[in-house]
């Protein structure tokens, strides 16, 4: 008999809080692949105009908002042209939602094929992250044409900065601020399901307080601005378009808000990611 209560064998849990066990992911980097290759292939499955369609959304998006708060609302883009100010934003904020959208449905997403088989349940989420940025390298194209359009407009004076550099670190954040924010939210919806319907209205108010169609400082109310700035993306979406116009200036306190936002959500995300993942198949 041993030591422990009378038993000769104690079986504990070997999975910490925060054991991400990234060494299982890359174990499991095959299955990664064909998660990413499965997410952007059913998009255009069994369509017409097939991998056309990740062009045609950012463009009929961006034509829309030119045409309903640029034209009948007026709103002002300030000095840079409409076209590139919608485009720009519809990029980032569509990567920020699938990745909110990815670790929403991290559980209830994939509950077949977690009851079936093992793997590090982190797989899912970051391949939907993976996907959801390569379909965004491939809705940059759009952007980079009405980028070319403008730069050689002698009417319009826009050009990159040296900012530009820091290209990569702006998908980081969105990525990581959607993911971090949807892992949280997927705890709740595994008992509730019918707070998804609350999270898709949440998300809608998200985007309309993110200056997606608007400059933050469109109002000219101070104390309505300084409620905008509150928002963790408010720096991305406007240094962002700093970055690829030359127009207005960077905002590196906003961005490194953004930044030290990323980091805590990611972590708390993590954190009932992890104590999720050991309970809920019996909770589904």
């Amino acid at each position: 008999m041993g030591n422990n209560n009378g038993w000769d064998i104690v079986i504990r849990p070997h999975k910490k809080w925060l054991d991400l066990d990234l060494k299982g992911v890359w174990k499991y980097r095959d299955l990664f692949k064909q998660f990413v290759k499965r997410d952007i292939v059913t998009v255009y499955k069994q369509t017409i105009f097939g991998p056309l369609w990740f062009f045609f959304q950012p463009i009929f998006t961006t034509v829309m908002y030119m045409f309903v708060f640029a034209n009948l609302a007026g709103i002002s883009t300030g000095n840079m042209p409409p076209a590139l100010f919608y485009m720009s934003g519809t990029l980032l904020w569509n990567y920020f939602a699938a990745c909110f959208t990815t670790g929403q449905n991290a559980f209830t997403g994939n509950t077949g094929i977690f009851s079936k088989v093992y793997f590090p349940r982190l797989v899912a989420p970051l391949s939907g992250v993976t996907s959801g940025f390569l379909k965004a390298i491939v809705q940059s194209i759009p952007l980079l044409a009405i980028w070319i359009y403008f730069y050689f407009d002698e009417s319009i004076e826009i050009g990159l900065t040296w900012e530009f550099c820091l290209f990569p670190l702006f998908f980081v954040i969105l990525a990581l601020t959607g993911l971090g924010c949807g892992l949280i939210v997927s705890t709740l919806t595994v008992k509730y399901r019918d707070l998804n319907n609350l999270v898709a209205f949440f998300l809608q108010l998200w985007m309309y307080s993110t200056p997606v169609i608007y400059p933050v400082d469109v109002s000219g109310d101070r104390a309505l601005t300084r409620y905008l700035y509150l928002n963790p993306l408010q720096g991305v979406f406007t240094d962002f378009r700093y970055m690829i116009s030359g127009i207005g200036e960077m905002d590196w306190w906003s961005l490194l808000y953004s930044v030290v936002f990323m980091i805590v959500i990611m972590f708390l995300g993590i954190l009932v990611f992890s104590k999720q993942e050991r309970t809920f198949m019996d909770t589904i």
